[in-house]
Formats: structure tokens, sequence, C-alpha cells
């Protein structure tokens, strides 16, 4: 049987052929790909390429799926891979795979891909493509959100991982139904990648934060105004790192890093969660280093998130709370324009069972029109 040839935007899926199979093991050995693909061969060598090509691809052919190679429209050069398989004929069903080569990336090759192998697949009779992507694989994730995937939830060990283990992911689907996308995000990127005043720099938590993470979860305070007040453990100080830009695609939350804008240093951390986008209501949250507290920084902090969330996001409302006896945190509210609105009783969990109350305060787009946004901390 012979593969269809598919065009898409700037690339072509087609079939292996013998001039890719040294860009396939390249591409294959990639430490970045093989992070995310536990069930490849280590190393993949030029005989699995040569299987791949004669074996694997007619094989998944015949079922109804594929394996492409996905080339330059141009120069026919393979940049990456693309596959359909698990096809279920009686749901009308499949699952997608792709990768993309060191040497692609950045070009939105991935994305093109998906995109017309999707198109292919509904004009073939396909009701439903689904995607599986590990929650740290935020590349991933992005092309399946451009490509018009939306998010399902999550598959609990769905996955072999490295040393036995087995990994969590990530499930994305599209209907034939789908406009092609790209999907709706609730929290955009921060345009240019960060926020700033000159004085702090907000930037999203990255996965190479976690000894700062530590180092700051680490203070009894700190852990005191957390909710529940208990000391996170590594594992969860890592997943929260790793899995942060996970959450902001999402659109369920947006931590944030507040540097200091001289030197880059991390100083805290503030936390936007979105918690009912159907209202329009977000909650806001910070903590600060014990060396870097008293110079206004959460101060301009809030007031950096407010600005941003009113403006590029559907965010109308931002609440946010601090224990009744922590009134340097009520203060910085009150200076980044928030209100007081009520006193809940018993609203969060404390230590041994006990119950703490909770000062609410809440910002309205409407309010930083009125006042004006103040940046003196």
């Amino acid at each position: 049987m012979m593969m269809p040839t598919i065009p898409g935007d700037g690339v072509r899926l087609r079939s292996l052929r013998p001039a890719d199979l040294d860009d396939l093991v390249t591409g294959y050995n990639d430490p970045d790909m093989r992070r995310f693909m536990a069930m490849l061969p280590v190393p993949f060598t030029r005989a699995h390429a040569e299987e791949y090509a004669n074996d694997l691809t007619p094989t998944l052919f015949a079922a109804g799926g594929g394996y492409y190679a996905v080339a330059d429209a141009v120069s026919d050069r393979i940049l990456g891979g693309i596959g359909m398989d698990r096809v279920q004929p009686g749901r009308g069903q499949a699952e997608l795979g792709y990768w993309t080569g060191p040497w692609a990336r950045g070009r939105g090759v991935a994305t093109a891909a998906v995109r017309a192998l999707s198109e292919h697949a509904f004009h073939t009779g396909f009701a439903r493509l689904e995607l599986l992507t590990h929650r740290e694989n935020t590349p991933s994730q992005r092309v399946a959100l451009a490509a018009g995937f939306r998010p399902e939830g999550v598959r609990r060990a769905a996955l072999p991982g490295h040393d036995g283990e087995r990994d969590d992911v990530l499930a994305y689907a599209r209907l034939a139904a789908d406009p092609p996308g790209p999907v709706d995000r609730l929290l955009p990127d921060l345009p240019g990648g960060e926020l700033t005043d000159g004085v702090v720099t907000l930037r999203p938590l990255a996965e190479s934060d976690v000894e700062f993470y530590a180092e700051l979860h680490a203070q009894e305070d700190v852990v005191a105004t957390s909710v529940p007040p208990i000391p996170p453990t590594p594992d969860e100080m890592r997943r929260r790192c790793a899995w942060a830009q996970s959450h902001w695609l999402a659109g369920d939350r947006a931590d944030l890093v507040i540097a200091d804008t001289a030197t880059g240093t991390p100083t805290g951390e503030i936390g936007l969660y979105y918690q009912e986008p159907r209202t329009g209501q977000a909650m806001i949250g910070y903590s600060m280093l014990p060396g870097w507290r008293g110079r206004g920084y959460p101060t301009r902090a809030a007031q950096l998130v407010s600005l941003w969330a009113f403006a590029e996001t559907g965010i109308a409302r931002l609440i946010a709370g601090a224990l009744p006896e922590n009134v340097g945190s009520q203060r910085v509210l009150e200076k980044a324009g928030f209100k007081r609105e009520a006193y809940l009783r018993s609203r969060l969990p404390g230590v041994e069972g006990r119950r703490n109350d909770d000062v609410q305060f809440a910002l309205l787009a409407e309010d930083l029109l009125t006042e004006g946004p103040r940046l003196d901390g």
C-alpha cells in the first residue's frame, strides 16, 4: 500500500526514505526527546531506524494509522516525524504522536504537522483524535493547543517511564467538529516573557528554580501562611517548579518569581490562581525571603500582576486573604489597591486540626482605572 503525501503549512508528510535515516537516528537520540520517550531503544541505532522504515511504518498504515516523515516543503529534508496509531475503527478514534529534530525546533513544524494530519484523518472518516503528553513536556502541550486540541484531564500512570516507573500524562483531544485552533487560553504568556516596573521583575517559575523554592518554603512563617500549613516535601517542591508552566498553559494558575531587577536575584514568589473563570474571579498569594522584606517588593509584584490580569485576561475581580495577625500582608494588599471586604471565621486549615480566620480583600479593574497603580512601594 502506498502512503499518501499530505501537504501542510511549510511542511509535507510523506513516507520515510533511506536518506532520512541518519536524521532519524540523530533525532531519536536527542536527550530532550528521550526524556519523554522511555520506550525507545538505548541507543537508537541505524538498524532501529531501518526497522521503523521497513516494518513499523507499513504495519501502522495497514492498521488504519501511519507514521510519516515531516519534511521541509522546499528542501524535502526531514524535520521530524508524526504518527497515528491505537486506531479504533468502531469509535472513529486514534491517537497522534510527534517529534521535531533539534535542527528544526522553534519554526512551528510540529504544529503544522499535527494540523495537516488531523485534517487528513477527519476527511477520511475519523471523529476524534487524542494526544497524550507528559506534564513537564510543555512544548508538546503548546503544540496541542495551537493545533486545536483541548485539554481533557490527567491519565494516571498511563505510560511506562524511566527506571521501571509509570508516568501520568495529560490528555488532549480534538473532534471533527472542533475548529482547527488555536485553543483560547485563559492565561496568556507574559508580554516579552516578564513583567517589570524597573525595581522588581516577575518571571514564570521554572524547573531550575527548585533550590530557591526550597529555601523560601523552608521559612517557618511562609509555611504558617500556606494552605495547608504543612512544609512541602522535596518531591512536591520539584513538581511545583517542573509543572508550573503546564498549569499556566492549562489556565488554572500562574506562578511567578519576584526578582530584584538590578541583580536578577530571586527574592520571593507571587501566584495567581484562576479559581472561577465563569465569574471572572481569581486569587493572588505571595511570600518573600526574610532578607528582602521591607522593600515594598510584594506590593509592586501585586500591582504588576493585577495590571496584567485585568488587561490581558478575562479576570474582572482579584481576591486575596491574610491571617488576622498578619498585619504586614494586609498592609501590602492595601498599598496595592485592594480593599478589605470580609472577615471569614475558621475559613482556613491550621496546625493540629485547628482552623484559622481569614481577612479577605478584593481589587476590581475599575479600582485601578479610578486610582491608578501606586508603584511607590
